[in-house]
């Protein structure tokens, strides 16, 4: 397209996005640069999108914080990194009961998808048999979807879990890999690029997505979106940073609720038929707004994340059924 941000005609873009059209980055900027005034345009036409593969649904997810704290990495994001001073619980790695017990809760809360999330730098194998036991019982038990986020996998680490029947493993990029040196030292952007290599060399679907509002740049927002579609992944949980006290990163606070939504709206029209997940720091970023980036996404949290609250299951089924969309729920 050619026009400018005043005349760009969206819903047409989108239209040829439907048709198999893969936007370029000049077009994924220009969603970016979008005047405010004209959000329901960009959301109106990303729905567009959204609904021609994922309809109305909306998908579910819960966490279990598997393993808390206890983590040797330095992500100056991170409230459970070794340079935090966040009062945060830490505790190994739960039991296989304890695990089993949040599926439950996870059916409970009506989510489709149950993620087991270990703090630190790679598991051990011991810490690897352990979730194996548990999603082996769980799948033999139910249809809830399994995503692990383990930290770092070796090929044969990440076999065992799709041997088990871990459906998905998700490692986020977290940032561009020219702003990764400013979030993180003790690891690369490509280390966390090999691992999901690893993931879907086993056939586990990969779950990859990023932190919007650490200091990265319009352009760097745009390389991840496009790194993400280039990698295939899945799942993608876009993260609007949610500042914490006791962390390098807690006097960061550049995200406003329409600009969370030009990015959702962003990954949707780079990313069509992708789950775009509205993950950590909706609340805190999207605010008021929060049922307005359903029209781009598909799929958020239900319930708290790792160290931060969420909503209440109740309180997004209501958001849910107000929008008129519908739940899609994991069979029991």
């Amino acid at each position: 397209m050619t026009e400018t941000n005043q005349t760009r005609d969206w819903l047409s873009l989108a239209k040829e996005v439907n048709d198999g059209y893969a936007i370029s980055r000049e077009e994924a900027i220009a969603i970016l640069d979008e005047s405010d005034e004209r959000i329901l345009d960009l959301l109106s036409a990303a729905f567009l999108i959204r609904r021609q593969y994922f309809g109305r649904k909306v998908k579910l997810n819960m966490i279990v914080n598997a393993k808390s704290g206890l983590c040797p990495e330095d992500c100056f994001y991170c409230s459970q990194s070794a340079i935090s001073n966040a009062p945060v619980e830490k505790y190994g790695l739960l039991t296989k009961q304890t695990l089993i017990a949040g599926a439950e809760e996870a059916k409970r809360r009506k989510a489709g998808t149950y993620c087991i999330v270990m703090s630190g730098r790679r598991p051990s194998n011991r810490e690897i048999e352990q979730v194996v036991d548990a999603v082996r019982e769980i799948r033999n038990t139910t249809d809830l979807k399994i995503c692990c986020c383990l930290g770092f996998l070796t090929h044969e680490q990440a076999h065992k879990l799709a041997t088990a029947g871990v459906h998905r493993y998700n490692h986020n990029l977290n940032t561009s890999e020219e702003n990764y040196a400013s979030i993180c030292t003790t690891h690369t952007y490509a280390d966390r690029v090999d691992t999901l290599s690893h993931v879907k060399d086993t056939g586990i679907s990969p779950c990859s997505g990023v932190i919007f509002g650490m200091g990265e740049t319009k352009q760097a927002r745009v390389d991840m979106a496009f790194a993400l579609r280039e990698l295939e992944a899945d799942s993608i949980p876009c993260n609007f940073f949610n500042p914490i006290e006791g962390t390098p990163l807690s006097k960061t606070r550049e995200l406003t609720p329409i600009t969370c939504l030009k990015i959702l709206a962003m990954m949707r029209f780079v990313n069509p038929t992708r789950e775009i997940r509205i993950a950590g720091g909706r609340e805190v970023n999207l605010r008021h707004m929060q049922p307005f980036g359903l029209y781009a996404a598909n799929s958020i949290f239900v319930g708290d994340y790792l160290t931060t609250a969420g909503e209440l299951p109740e309180t997004d089924w209501q958001m849910i059924h107000d929008l008129g969309f519908e739940i899609e729920e994991c069979a029991l």
